[in-house]
């Protein structure tokens, strides 16, 4: 446990470089076209990524958790191997799957593995092969809450179910109180947001509730939000805004979009302290994940009740979908390369300054070998 420990910690801090700016990448046939240079595919020599024979355009679309991610490692990347363009479209972790069933993307992000049914579409497109999961990012599910006067709020999965599912309405709710014994909760009325579309964000954040909250969340989670009542808006993006322009709002995102003067809530646990959305925490969390994917498939199973010191419980963990055999030749190079650079120390090691947890050592390596044999 000491050298797991010891692992991620090294791949927190490795390769760490602060990202300044933001890539702003979109699929084909949209107004702004992010990821574009020209030149050849040759590394600089200041830079570790191999390009390889990489060279053309890119499309991927999915998960919209990760994209502040894949802006940082799009622009590191394609700084280096000028002769690819990459065009990621956040559309959701369900686009995504679309998408990458269809043979439009040469891969795609989602924040839940495949289910058998779409492995079974992968295969129409995975000439040979099917689609597998390669766990790339992790990170906390933060809820951000937007309450005049509280700049400190704890919450359990009970609460947040009747939340959620429009039980409890008013902020000043004895449930809530009672977690929040010195808070001076306004009489204001709570407005939960959720995503409008399908989105693997959603699919675990219910996961949550049904594992650490089975008497109050009766819904059988999935992509598409359930439950009646809230608002919704589409994209992580979307029920941030939303938060954010809302008193009284509270919603469900990946921890880098809670930015911008958002608070976050602490989630009590069985654990003594209530425990913050960060990335160390997460970590925490992540590395009790259990690989059950079979094959070159990498898909994890995540611990949604952790009693550990520290532990944050609401994770999510986007995987990159993408075939195993059969990918397409003209895609085929700058796919792997792309892959290999994101899955590296330099790769992973970017994803704590961008609000990221980076894969645990045992199971990036695991991803690694993976990616080195996509044919």
């Amino acid at each position: 446990m000491k050298l797991q420990r010891k692992n991620r910690l090294r791949a927190l801090s490795l390769g760490a470089v602060a990202v300044t700016g933001a890539l702003t990448l979109t699929a084909c046939g949209s107004d702004d076209m992010g990821g574009s240079t020209t030149g050849d595919s040759t590394a600089s020599a200041n830079s570790k990524i191999d390009c390889g024979d990489a060279k053309g355009q890119l499309l991927a679309d999915g998960s919209s958790a990760q994209k502040n991610a894949i802006d940082a490692w799009v622009k590191q990347y394609t700084a280096s191997c000028k002769s690819v363009q990459i065009n990621y479209k956040g559309g959701g972790s369900g686009a995504g799957i679309t998408a990458f069933t269809q043979g439009q993307v040469a891969f795609a992000g989602s924040d839940s593995a495949l289910k058998p049914e779409e492995v079974a579409a992968s295969k129409e497109v995975c000439k040979g092969g099917q689609g597998i999961d390669l766990p790339m990012v992790g990170g906390p599910i933060a809820v951000g809450y937007n309450v005049p006067g509280v700049d400190s709020l704890v919450l359990d999965a009970k609460t947040l179910a009747l939340i959620f599912d429009s039980k409890i309405t008013n902020w000043n709710d004895k449930a809530i109180k009672a977690l929040n014994p010195d808070a001076e909760l306004p009489d204001l009325k709570i407005q939960p947001y959720h995503r409008s579309d399908e989105s693997g964000t959603t699919d675990n954040f219910t996961k949550y509730l049904i594992a650490a909250a089975p008497d109050q969340w009766k819904y059988e989670g999935g992509k598409a939000w359930q439950a009646k009542g809230g608002q919704s808006a589409q994209g992580s993006s979307g029920v941030a805004q939303g938060v954010k322009s809302t008193e009284g709002a509270i919603s469900y995102m990946e921890l880098s979009y809670a930015k911008d003067g958002m608070t976050t809530v602490d989630i009590k646990t069985g654990a003594p302290d209530p425990v913050k959305a960060t990335v160390e925490n997460a970590t925490k969390a992540i590395s009790e994940a259990q690989v059950v994917g079979t094959g070159k498939d990498l898909a994890l199973k995540l611990n949604y009740t952790p009693t550990a010191e520290g532990a944050y419980p609401l994770t999510l963990v986007t995987y990159e979908i993408v075939c195993d055999k059969g990918n397409k030749a003209d895609t085929l190079p700058a796919t792997k390369s792309f892959l290999t650079y994101i899955a590296s120390e330099d790769g992973q090691g970017l994803l704590a300054d961008a609000g990221y947890a980076p894969m645990p050592e045992e199971i990036i390596t695991k991803v690694r070998s993976t990616i080195s044999g996509l044919s």
